[in-house]
């Protein structure tokens, strides 16, 4: 792990995303072993509180506590609250991940899956770093979440930016530009907002720069048209 890691971040990746459940905590400890020795260390995104009950204040702490302890880390970079939980007020939820940023135990804090008023309350209680929504060339119902994280200053957290149907136009776009129908929608992704950052799923390293090489597309505007 921690060989593949640091050819990842010679390669320009500098941003890893996880969360407390995925594989019941071995993506956060994989990763936190995997980075023990690493300088700089990247940024290290996770989140907490996603199943029904999950939102109470006690219980995203300990989750974070776990996070830390996994990640190796004594300050988790970017904290999301996974899902806003519909049994706990969201400003309960929001509340105890600013008592732990006010700890030190995290330095910004994200939420996932939300609207328009719901990022806006909970920004009355924490500064809001970035959101994490369903978003894609296929799945755009968080249009308006988009354009509104962007007048805000908001960094947009498209997750399974590449999953979905791909539009008829997709795929003869990618031949005209001598690219794979991925690096065309990652690439539409990064001019549909200023504050885009996808997080495209790696298995090789073969598709780390497969992905990367989505930066050096410049789609025209008739392109962009055609796929928005």
């Amino acid at each position: 792990m921690s060989r593949s890691c640091k050819r990842r971040f010679a390669e320009g990746i500098d941003h890893i995303d996880t969360a407390h459940l995925y594989a019941s905590g071995e993506s956060e400890a994989t990763i936190g072993a995997g980075l023990s020795k690493s300088a700089p260390r990247p940024v290290v995104a996770t989140k907490g509180g996603y199943q029904r009950g999950e939102g109470r204040p006690d219980v995203l702490r300990a989750q974070i506590d776990e996070s830390l302890h996994r990640l190796r880390a004594e300050t988790i970079a970017l904290y999301y609250l996974h899902r806003v939980d519909p049994e706990t007020p969201l400003e309960d939820s929001v509340g105890a991940l600013k008592e732990c940023q006010d700890a030190g135990k995290v330095r910004h804090v994200g939420i996932s899956e939300v609207t328009i008023e719901q990022i806006e309350r909970a920004r009355r209680i924490v500064p809001i770093a970035a959101v994490q929504n369903h978003y894609n060339v296929s799945e755009r119902k968080h249009e308006e979440v988009v354009d509104h994280c962007a007048r805000e200053g908001i960094v947009f957290v498209p997750y399974f930016p590449l999953r979905g149907d791909a539009p008829p136009a997709l795929g003869r776009i990618a031949e005209r530009h001598g690219t794979t129908p991925s690096q065309i929608t990652l690439a539409w992704l990064l001019r549909r907002s200023p504050v885009m950052l996808p997080i495209p799923g790696t298995l090789s390293l073969d598709h780390v720069q497969e992905n990367l090489g989505a930066l050096d597309i410049e789609l025209s505007d008739e392109e962009f048209q055609t796929l928005r």
